[in-house]
């Protein structure tokens, strides 16, 4: 189609410029002649521009049609948000440069440089201030939107909070793992969880697995995002900024949480070592869930049920009601009854806590 539009455009000047060339003809060699003979110079010379116009706007149209495509490839990997600021900080550069440029419109004949430089000047200052202000605008973006975005502080209650204070990343880990819910339901944490749209387009897709497992999983994670939406102590929004030029979602995230300065709360132990060392504040649920454990300390009594066999001979294993699970020395020939054991040990370890204990004499 662009073809087609910019070989259009050079036949109809090679229309216009065929007749002026028959003019010219007319003028210089066929004056004198039989009136035909203006007629037949003036088709000829159209037809020659015109085809000429053919030729050249094919060729012209197709390097077109390649840079077209050049560009809308280059403009999808842009963010919105460069493009939007880009263009207010050109406008910006725009209306800086307007004063000037009336002044010089006002004083040219004043001032004699002026009155020969005086276009060439304005034009000079218009493309300075404009570059100026598209640099600016897209290089000090986030500090931009952070002045004019509402503040979420009621009326008369003061300041607002720092917002990395109050808002929270979430990741398909913690979406998915719903423990996020109960937290939130509890009353312990308040503000905006933020749900970027390509974690979401994550849980879709898991969601949408031929593997039963993932499916199952993706649709638990949807379902506690409809559940999160439902509940009324937590605001959920869904961010639209993405980074196209990043495949990887654990990527994008950390870079999201950069430019946004908030925390990630994730469970994944990946993801989290990552976002530490590239300066992102992480908020692990597991780790949450760890210290809120009961505390056990070597000596203390246990009554808990021997459920099954631990990897060193003799060895049995139970389970605190929280979970933590619990090795006992010589606890293989009680599997299924309930003892009264004796901590000896603790370890932590990056999964959790691990009791080690032994039967109590009695």
């Amino acid at each position: 189609m662009v073809v087609l539009i910019v070989r259009l455009i050079f036949m109809i000047v090679g229309v216009i410029g065929g007749y002026e060339l028959g003019e010219l003809i007319k003028g210089q060699y066929l004056e004198s002649l039989d009136p035909a003979y203006y007629i037949i110079g003036f088709i000829v010379s159209i037809l020659i521009c015109v085809g000429l116009g053919f030729v050249i706007g094919g060729a012209a149209g197709r390097y077109v049609a390649k840079l077209l495509n050049r560009f809308q490839h280059a403009i999808q990997d842009i963010p919105g948000t460069d493009l939007l600021m880009g263009a207010v900080g050109v406008i910006a550069g725009f209306l800086v440069a307007f004063l000037p440029s009336v002044s010089v419109l006002l004083f040219r004949s004043e001032w004699g440089w002026l009155n020969d430089w005086g276009w060439a000047f304005i034009i000079t200052l218009f493309a300075i201030c404009g570059v100026l202000g598209y640099v600016i605008a897209v290089q000090k973006k986030d500090d931009l939107i952070n002045i004019f975005r509402p503040s979420r502080a009621s009326l008369g209650q003061g300041e607002a909070p720092d917002r990395s204070m109050i808002s929270r990343i979430l990741d398909t880990s913690v979406i998915i793992d719903g423990r996020i819910t109960d937290i939130c339901y509890s009353g312990f944490i308040e503000g905006e969880l933020v749900v970027p749209r390509f974690v979401l387009n994550e849980l879709q897709s898991v969601a949408d697995s031929e593997d039963p497992l993932k499916r199952n999983r993706g649709r638990r994670g949807l379902d506690v995002l409809n559940a999160l939406q439902r509940q009324d102590r937590m605001e959920v929004n869904i961010e639209e900024t993405d980074f196209p030029e990043l495949a990887a979602v654990d990527s994008k995230l950390v870079a999201l949480a950069k430019a946004m300065n908030l925390p990630v709360m994730t469970n994944d132990f990946n993801l989290n070592k990552i976002a530490e060392l590239q300066g992102v504040r992480v908020l692990n649920i597991n780790e949450l869930a760890n210290s809120l454990k009961p505390v056990v300390l070597p000596g203390e009594t246990i009554i808990l049920s021997i459920i099954k066999e631990g990897k060193e001979s003799g060895q049995g294993v139970g389970y605190l009601d929280d979970g933590t699970m619990v090795v006992v020395e010589g606890g293989k020939k009680h599997i299924g009854d309930e003892v009264e054991t004796l901590v000896t040990s603790i370890l932590q370890t990056p999964a959790g806590r691990m009791i080690f204990a032994a039967l109590k004499e009695k």
